[in-house]
């Protein structure tokens, strides 16, 4: 009887032990993981708005997403379009306006007035207190735009440490390397290209860049623990839905862009 007792006894801790060796491992792999708020909270407020990325600074998200263009007067503006036509009341391209101009069209929803965001007007009002994920859209068409980036960077005091550059472009990506070569940067990946990176277009990106950034809802379980084996972290865009959520955290994702930080937020510590 006693033999019994003691080998339920000893099974029972055991399976204990393995329990709160999965739970930890878990949670550790959670806290890894980055809440990156796309284009704000932006499932609750217009994109690319004060409103958007102040409602994602509540809900604890870990960076904001900004997306550049550049205005007709060279100001780096937060606005994820070519043109002006779905997020305003407007219409035309960026670089044909102006930031004054830009800053007249309404970039709210319904009854909520907003209105497009410069960089250094961002910068100004988060400083430090929050981590940007910025996006340079099209460098071709907004030659210098890097330069202009990291210029009021310096001016604001921003810490390379609070910034993560991303883009579709290895050129831009490579200037900013060049003269940020502390800067972490993520070479975005389109969604066809997913999965379909070789090993020396892997070992191509980690001489410049610190990750990828791939489609989430063509991504695969192999694929990660591929770029992973590269050391280079992996940020799928974009992810609204728990479930999914959970399973890209499950297969080793270290950072994820969400319209719903908050959503992720809860995900992250099981609430």
């Amino acid at each position: 009887m006693r033999r019994k007792w003691w080998f339920v006894s000893s099974l029972t801790l055991c399976l204990c032990g393995i329990f709160m060796f999965i739970h930890t491992q878990a949670a550790t792999q959670a806290e890894k993981v980055a809440i990156i708020a796309h284009r704000g909270a932006s499932g609750y407020e217009p994109e690319h708005t004060m409103q958007s990325y102040l409602a994602a600074v509540q809900q604890k998200a870990d960076y904001i997403e900004l997306d550049l263009h550049m205005s007709k007067d060279q100001q780096l503006v937060a606005i994820h379009d070519y043109k002006v036509d779905r997020t305003t009341n407007g219409t035309g391209y960026v670089k044909q306006y102006t930031v004054k101009q830009l800053q007249r069209l309404n970039a709210g929803k319904g009854n909520k007035k907003a209105v497009i965001p410069t960089l250094e007007e961002i910068f100004l009002t988060f400083g430090n207190r929050t981590n940007y994920y910025i996006e340079t859209k099209s460098p071709h068409e907004y030659p210098g735009m890097e330069k202009e980036l990291l210029t009021l960077m310096a001016k604001y005091n921003i810490h390379t440490n609070h910034v993560i550059v991303q883009s579709f472009s290895p050129e831009s990506l490579k200037t900013v390397h060049r003269y940020r070569p502390t800067m972490k940067l993520i070479q975005l990946i389109r969604s066809k290209q997913t999965n379909m990176l070789t090993d020396q277009q892997f070992r191509q990106i980690k001489t410049y860049a610190n990750g990828i950034g791939p489609n989430a809802n063509t991504l695969t379980k192999p694929y990660v623990q591929k770029a992973r084996s590269y050391d280079l972290d992996v940020h799928p865009y974009t992810v609204n839905d728990e479930k999914q959520m959970r399973m890209l955290i499950e297969w080793g994702v270290t950072g994820m862009f969400t319209n719903y930080p908050d959503r992720l937020y809860n995900v992250l510590h099981n609430k």
